[in-house]
């Protein structure tokens, strides 16, 4: 039966209509559905770093200094005696503040994981302690910090290695001495490198501390942009007018990055494992040693193996930032090997 003009302009007409408020309606629901991703995005991972923000949370910083919550080695001088003085924002990211000052007229970085002192978890012995008693129990003190330190690193460490991070001696305000203590032990960074330290030259140095927040060398740190991956002239100091010294001066960088892949692997007990290889994350000091800078991504092998091993159902399942490993699909499980290593990464990061 021939179905006559008007009816088939109709239904062609119906047609295409519907297929114009498909188009807008899943063009409006991406757009909704981008913008909210963006949003969360934002807000959670890249949160805008301002000098007034930052100033306001060394206000708050000092504030609770001031009424007695917390202590430290800087806070005298950051909060009454203006020998510590805030310069700029460097960058805030996943709650992590970085901020730029000068003690004393140099440059540090002050770094915490968390903007507050009150967000960091509390340690339950302080709340235990019979209030006015003069015999803290420190053998449990120890445990709890040894616990943590392996929570972090995975390894087990002995007490004489943990003076860097506890020293043990009393002072007049042990408890908020104690409890400023357990905020920078819930920083991973912190444990690296004030354990770190005093093994390697590729670790900041820890300068000191107030509260949750804690200083460090500031560096001349990489780049993407930088056409040699670092700004030369600032690490060094002086101008390096001619191209010999600039070439002698990325020879001397491309020997430390072999150097420091080297230390990592065989000089400590487990091999350190690093899997977010890029320029932000390392620096150079004015004899052009590399330096890595955020550790946040920095596992022992005994971390490293377990953070590895997952459940997977391909290879891509198996990977975690830079540091990758198989999926063994007879048991859709990811070995606990990593299959690429720090020099493979860094070769193809650096240029080296």
């Amino acid at each position: 039966m021939k179905v006559p003009m008007g009816i088939r302009r109709l239904r062609w007409k119906l047609g295409r209509r519907c297929t114009l408020l498909f188009v807008l309606f899943w063009t409006v629901c991406w757009l909704l559905v981008a913008t909210l991703f963006l949003q969360v995005h934002r807000s959670v991972f890249s949160e805008r770093c301002t000098d007034e923000k930052s100033r306001r949370i060394l206000a708050g910083l000092c504030h609770d200094y001031q009424v007695g919550m917390l202590m430290g080695d800087l806070c005298e001088d950051l909060c009454m005696a203006g020998k510590l003085m805030y310069q700029r924002c460097l960058y805030y990211e996943r709650g992590k503040k970085v901020l730029q000052a000068t003690w004393h007229g140099q440059p540090i970085v002050l770094k915490s994981k968390k903007e507050a002192f009150s967000s960091f978890q509390p340690l339950d012995l302080l709340n235990d302690e019979v209030e006015g008693s003069k015999d803290f129990p420190e053998e449990e003190l120890l445990l709890m910090v040894a616990i943590e330190v392996k929570n972090v690193l995975g390894l087990e460490i002995s007490n004489s290695t943990m003076g860097p991070l506890w020293s043990g001696r009393r002072g007049p305000r042990w408890k908020v001495q104690v409890a400023s203590m357990w905020s920078l032990l819930q920083q991973e960074e912190y444990i690296y490198f004030s354990l770190l330290q005093d093994f390697s030259r590729h670790v900041l140095q820890v300068l000191g501390s107030c509260g949750h927040f804690y200083a460090v060398e500031y560096l001349a740190a990489g780049h993407p942009q930088h056409r040699t991956l670092f700004p030369l002239e600032e690490a060094a100091g002086i101008p390096l007018v001619s191209d010999q010294g600039q070439a002698k001066a990325i020879n001397n960088i491309a020997l430390s990055f072999l150097d420091m892949v080297n230390h990592f692997d065989n000089d400590f007990s487990h091999r350190l494992h690093l899997c977010d290889i890029k320029p932000e994350n390392f620096a150079i000091r004015s004899d052009f040693t590399v330096v890595a800078i955020d550790v946040d991504m920095a596992f022992f092998e005994p971390k490293m193996r377990d953070i590895l091993e997952q459940n997977c159902t391909g290879d891509e399942d198996c990977n975690f930032f830079d540091c990758f490993s198989k999926c063994d699909l007879r048991v859709n499980k990811c070995g606990a090997q990593r299959v690429n290593n720090n020099l493979q990464v860094v070769s193809g990061s650096s240029g080296c």
